[in-house]
């Protein structure tokens, strides 16, 4: 500690110490005079100066206080007798004034240097001086008088004796190379027996270890030259730890005389081993310093006085050019969001008020992204923020970078479970922790009104109710779960069902939390309930059906369920049918085609409808049924159950059939009758046209046309009176290449290509017009063309279209086009208004010296007879039970 600091801290006292009448000096172990009095001043005759060293005073200021021999200071401990010293100061070139002090050890305080106080009292004779030589160690040789009465003499021997003894300290009195005195502890301290140097020669002291040689030769020349010397001994006496002794030598008397000197040895081992565990510990501190992971900085003023390396290396900087950097520009205040940092004023009222302070800050960093580091300020006196404070920088960036991650991903999870339909709420030990706005919803409030309350208080009155169950953070191990269903009564009264799942979670701090998930099944349970109460109504309707239902499974095709009404079906009771397949029910035969059937369905996924007919025995009637098949599957998957549904529709099959034959025949004869009429009365039209045009010849080519357009009518209906259905057009051109033919007398060939000739037929509604165009053109070729030659009418049947052409000898006018023929009553345009537009097309080609006149048929305008009805095909009226 400076001085000038330990003469502060005696200031409350100075007032009081300059009170004080006797003469009084303070210093300290290290020499530093502290402070003085008045009376002290007016002794000596001045004051020295406070924080002045005593080194550099007065010879005699030394000998009051001690110092010149300041090794014996040491063994003064607080409480013992003082020390007792003695000089004498010069106030003329006759007067001297002689002077006695006693220094006391002051109690130690920890962490401040010892301080001594040194008592000065005036010893100038009152009564007969002697001339007595002192003792070497405390006396002038010079003669001078000591300035002690006669009558203290003896006392004074006894003091000092006493002193020398009792010192800690090896005190030794050497003239002319002549240990004269010395006290005990010097022996013993040299590893010599007390009582054996006394009066020796210094050869004696010199043998006994080469390294007192070295230090006497040293001393010896030091004296001669400035009169004292002070070093330090390592002496290794046998049997015992080596020892440091610190000697101090001063010599006394002139130097013109004999050599007269006074050794002091203290013991300063423990010094030396404090001095080397200081060093040891400066040396690791040094160490710690430069080799240490953590960024270290003593600041003082604001500016960074020392770094290490790794502090540096934090910051990307040079080690050199960290030395009297501003603190304050290590930081980013700009991205400072820690809940620690503070304004850089903050920190430092924080530090002083409580000697420390730590936080996050954001150091700025070369790649110009933020490093975040743990800072830590200390003080290095906490009672003195002046002195400056150690930082300490940890790398906190990774985990910091990581923290703000887990916010942000716990912020998204938070919205994600927001967004959910499903209720989500989190218990802890306090009650509810938090919940998701579907729950909020759910409960009829806000998260405010459920923070801390347990979940029962949405709870029904039912005591076992799940949420009135508080075992679940102890019982349940991680990873498992508790599933549940229950009624849930929220703050707007609403009581509903709900389903939950109860898991064991971990808390933001590592404790235990239970999350339930809880859905609105309120609905659901409404639907169960009138899906039970629907699947009772069709189990009832199902068994008091009066036709057969049988559920099958879709692999084996086992009966699974039959109603009541199935044992007409299958000849077997119902419960004895579970279990047994088609063939073991209906036999070989009509299960093998039963189950043919029922592959097809599931194969095709669709319903499927077949009607059998049964023999019930030999001789007896046949029994028809109607069958239908439904495969059972959800959506977009494969059926596992088939649906079977028959009817015994004998009866009404043969009823229907009875019915039908009837009105069949009813219905021809009624159409053969007409078809009669009509053709009777077509050929009396016709015969009355044909008397008008022998009355009126210039009208007869125009009543001929509509004479052949009568007949050719008139044949259609003839037709249809021996013909049951549509008209074979086969028939047709026959009939109306023959009426051409005889109205004039016109010879006509009909040619028939193609092996299904006799099976193409004309609907109803087309026979009419295709009769009358086949009618128009014949007799168009019979007008246009050579009377000579015989006309040619060829039916020219394929798979999908019949064609009919006619030959006759003429030629087309030149650009002759058919499609530009308008229509009209007679001829093409008849033609072309007749035919039907959809079904048939119509072309005029010259071929040599010939006219070829087409007309393509194609379906829906004729079309094949279909194929006999086979026996077993479906057939009636379907039940559907299902919606197909």
């Amino acid at each position: 500690m400076k001085p000038t600091a330990l003469a502060m801290t005696h200031r409350t006292d100075d007032a009081w110490f300059d009170l004080v009448p006797q003469a009084l000096i303070e210093f300290d172990e290290h020499g530093h005079l502290l402070r003085s009095n008045a009376a002290f001043a007016g002794m000596f005759g001045k004051a020295p100066a406070p924080g002045a060293l005593l080194g550099h005073e007065s010879e005699a200021l030394q000998q009051l206080t001690g110092w010149d021999a300041p090794l014996a200071l040491i063994g003064l401990a607080p409480g013992a007798p003082p020390m007792t010293n003695l000089a004498f100061i010069d106030q003329g070139s006759s007067n001297r004034r002689y002077l006695r002090s006693q220094v006391h050890a002051h109690p130690a305080v920890p962490g401040q240097p010892e301080r001594f106080l040194c008592v000065v009292h005036d010893t100038n004779p009152l009564a007969l001086v002697v001339q007595t030589p002192q003792p070497p160690d405390f006396t002038n040789t010079s003669g001078e008088p000591t300035g002690l009465m006669e009558f203290d003499q003896d006392q004074l021997l006894h003091e000092l004796r006493t002193i020398l003894e009792s010192s800690p300290a090896g005190i030794a009195y050497v003239r002319d190379n002549i240990l004269v005195r010395c006290n005990r502890r010097f022996e013993r301290m040299l590893g010599l027996n007390p009582g054996t140097l006394t009066g020796q020669h210094l050869d004696a002291l010199l043998a006994s270890d080469p390294r007192i040689r070295r230090v006497v030769d040293q001393s010896t020349v030091e004296l001669k030259n400035t009169g004292q010397f002070e070093s330090e001994l390592e002496i290794v006496a046998p049997g015992f730890p080596t020892r440091w002794y610190a000697l101090s030598v001063r010599r006394i008397g002139p130097r013109t005389d004999t050599l007269e000197v006074i050794a002091v040895l203290s013991d300063i081992t423990r010094i030396r081993s404090q001095q080397a565990q200081l060093e040891a510990l400066g040396r690791d501190r040094d160490l710690m310093f430069t080799m240490s992971g953590v960024g270290i900085a003593f600041v003082r003023d604001g500016l960074v006085q020392s770094a290490n390396p790794a502090l540096a290396s934090l910051l990307g900087l040079d080690h050199q050019d960290m030395a009297g950097r501003p603190l304050a520009s290590l930081y980013i205040t700009d991205v400072d969001t820690s809940t620690l940092a503070r304004t850089d004023d903050q920190i430092l009222a924080q530090l002083g008020e409580h000697g420390h302070w730590q936080g996050e800050r954001a150091l700025r960093h070369p790649r110009g992204t933020p490093l975040w580091a743990e800072v830590n300020l200390r003080l290095v006196k906490p009672d003195q923020p002046e002195e400056g404070f150690i930082a300490s920088f940890v790398n906190v960036d990774d985990r910091h970078r990581a923290e703000q991650y887990l916010t942000l991903q716990a912020d998204r999870t938070r919205a994600i479970l927001d967004s959910v339909f499903v209720g989500i709420v989190t218990l802890d030990s306090g009650g509810i922790a938090w919940m998701n706005r579907s729950a909020r919803r759910m409960f009829g409030g806000d998260l405010p009104d459920f923070l801390g309350h347990p979940l029962s208080t949405v709870a029904t009155s039912d005591i076992d109710h799940p949420f009135r169950l508080t075992g679940y953070l102890d019982d349940l191990l991680d990873g498992q779960s508790h599933t549940f269903e229950c009624q849930v009564m929220g703050r707007d009264g609403r009581v509903f069902w709900v389903v939950g799942n109860a898991v064991v979670t971990l808390g933001e701090f590592g404790e235990r939390q239970i999350t339930y998930a809880l859905m609105d099944i309120d609905r659901r349970r409404e639907a169960e309930a009138l899906t039970a109460e629907a699947q009772a109504t069709l189990q009832r309707i199902i068994e008091m059906a009066p036709m057969t239902i049988t559920l099958c499974d879709a692999k084996t095709l086992t009966v699974i369920q039959a109603n009541q009404a199935a044992s007409a079906f299958m000849k077997i009771e119902p419960a004895k049918a579970a279990g047994l397949t088609p063939e073991q029910i209906h036999g070989a035969n009509r299960g093998r085609q039963l189950r043919t059937d029922m592959l097809r369905a599931l194969d095709s996924a669709k319903p499927l409808q077949r009607e059998y007919k049964f023999e019930q025995g030999p001789g007896s009637s046949v029994q028809t049924w109607d069958v239908s098949y439904l495969p059972l599957s959800h959506d977009g998957q494969t059926a596992d159950q088939l649906l079977l549904v028959a009817s015994d529709v004998s009866e009404q099959r043969a009823a229907e059939q009875a019915r039908l034959e009837a009105a069949i025949a009813q219905r021809e004869m009624l159409v053969k009758e007409v078809h009669h009429r009509i053709k009777n009365n077509l050929q009396g039209v016709a015969g009355l046209l044909q008397q008008i045009a022998a009355r009126k010849p210039e009208v007869a080519s125009a009543i001929s046309e509509v004479v052949g357009q009568v007949q050719a009518i008139a044949q259609v209906y003839g037709l249809q009176v021996g013909a049951g259905g549509p008209l074979r057009l086969k028939n047709v051109i026959e009939a109306i290449a023959q009426s051409v033919q005889r109205t004039f007398s016109r010879t006509i060939t009909l040619v028939v290509e193609g092996s299904n000739a006799s099976e193409w037929q004309l609907p109803e509604a087309e026979s009419i017009p295709i009769a009358l165009s086949l009618n128009e053109l014949l007799t168009n070729a019979h007008k246009h063309g050579l009377a000579a030659e015989a006309l040619t009418c060829s039916l020219i049947c394929g798979e999908q279209q019949v064609c009919i052409e006619i030959r006759n000898a003429g030629l087309l006018p030149e650009g002759f086009n058919v499609h530009r023929v308008p229509g009209g009553v007679s001829g093409l345009g008849l033609v072309r208004a007749l035919l039907p537009r959809r079904s048939s097309k119509l072309s005029m080609t010259q071929e040599g010296e010939q006219v070829v006149t087409r007309i393509e048929l194609n379906p829906p305008g004729i079309s094949l007879v279909p194929t006999p009805h086979i026996l077993g095909a479906p057939s009636g009226q379907q039940i559907a039970l299902w919606p197909q």
